[in-house]
């Protein structure tokens, strides 16, 4: 198949996918925000008439105590609760049958995920194989492959990143064979999310810096392909506004609520674009480089984003200059070519003044034919990008970012 030829199925892929997403649910998990939220929840969940709860965190947290006052006032409301805290940073498929085995032996009802990214994909993995008892992991890979009701998910997110509270993605890295398994169903949403300034206080610079990137990566991809609505345009320009107004404030005073605030709001944002209208490239090679070398998510996402920006050229001036006047750039006279260079350019120099590198030392010449062939079934045809990418050019982004 020559290339325009491959461009127009992926156009019509896409189109298809579009109106198809037109007759799902898209309803949002109901907010409860602000400081000391996490103590409201066990109200709400005894409210719903659930008695027993599996909660799936990682050792970090635990170690932290940053559970104990929401472990309180589960006791408090008379919820017996269990806790997997085995999820590693990229959760894996025995990290899901561990948490599933917790939650079918111990007679759970609902799942609360705390944490970062990892502990919501764990549990929502861990929610679709509830619903599939025999379905494995990667059968249910790609689109609507769940397609039946999880058990409640009441996210608490401890990042101000991964946005998960607000999606219906999960992903599940395969030891293996170091691929990345995305899940991606209505189903998998959380029916609430708990957004709590209060417990990403202790987030060290390098967490706060990264993850931010990782919520801006999810708003621009968002924003600049062909699949979005006015109300996942409006959420991807508040997430950009925010996250260039508050991230390095909160990466400077990691004490500072408001900005943490404003960061867990943005992320929330970014998370309910992308949901609906999809990433890009930038996910697809980052979530390959996961698989591959075990490089966090958010990490990945900040160092390939200006990379690949670079690469769809034109065919996102429009669209990123529009996010360069939102971030509030100096872009008076300017012509949408400089503003979107401006934009990527702001995005080097707070990669740089955040302390995230510019490349990966870890990426091996000999993997990069294979992560290409993985990241391009992960990005064609689904993802509505602006411009389709073939393997040369794909080589070529993923050759830009060896050390």
């Amino acid at each position: 198949m020559n290339r325009k030829m491959y461009e127009a199925y992926c156009r019509t892929f896409q189109g298809v996918m579009k109106a198809a997403m037109g007759v799902l649910d898209w309803s949002e998990p109901q907010l409860i925000k602000g400081a000391g939220a996490v103590t409201k929840l066990p109200q709400v969940i005894k409210e719903l008439g659930y008695n027993n709860v599996l909660v799936v965190t990682d050792k970090g947290l635990m170690a932290l105590h940053l559970l104990d006052s929401m472990f309180e006032e589960l006791s408090n409301n008379d919820i017996a609760y269990v806790v997997y805290d085995g999820v590693q940073p990229n959760p894996t498929i025995d990290n899901i049958e561990e948490a599933k085995n917790l939650y079918t032996g111990n007679g759970c009802q609902a799942i609360i995920a705390f944490g970062g990214g990892s502990p919501m994909d764990c549990a929502k993995a861990c929610g679709a194989r509830i619903a599939r008892p025999n379905t494995e992991i990667p059968k249910m890979r790609g689109q609507l492959k769940v397609l039946k009701k999880i058990p409640t998910l009441f996210a608490v997110p401890t990042t101000a990143g991964t946005g998960s509270e607000a999606t219906l993605a999960a992903v599940v890295s395969n030891p293996k064979t170091h691929e990345k398994n995305a899940i991606n169903d209505p189903v998998l949403r959380p029916k609430y999310a708990v957004l709590d300034p209060e417990l990403t206080l202790g987030l060290p610079p390098h967490i706060t810096s990264t993850t931010g990137m990782d919520a801006l990566t999810h708003a621009v991809e968002a924003y600049i392909g062909n699949s979005n609505t006015a109300d996942t345009e409006e959420k991807a320009r508040m997430a950009t506004q925010m996250i260039f107004a508050n991230l390095e404030t909160a990466y400077k005073d990691g004490k500072n609520v408001e900005a943490r605030e404003n960061m867990l709001l943005a992320s929330y944002y970014a998370g309910v674009a992308f949901t609906r209208a999809y990433v890009g490239y930038v996910h697809a090679i980052a979530h390959n480089l996961g698989g591959m070398y075990g490089i966090p998510h958010g990490l990945a996402n900040a160092v390939i984003l200006p990379y690949v920006l670079d690469y769809f050229g034109e065919s996102a001036y429009k669209r990123l200059a529009e996010l360069a006047d939102v971030a509030g750039l100096d872009c008076a006279g300017k012509s949408d070519e400089e503003k979107a260079k401006m934009f990527i350019a702001e995005i080097r120099r707070m990669n740089k003044d955040m302390n995230i590198p510019e490349k990966f030392e870890q990426i091996k010449e000999a993997d990069i034919s294979l992560i290409a062939d993985r990241a391009l079934k992960e990005g064609n045809p689904l993802y509505p990008v602006p411009k389709i990418m073939d393997k040369a050019e794909c080589v070529a982004i993923i050759r830009q970012l060896m050390a």
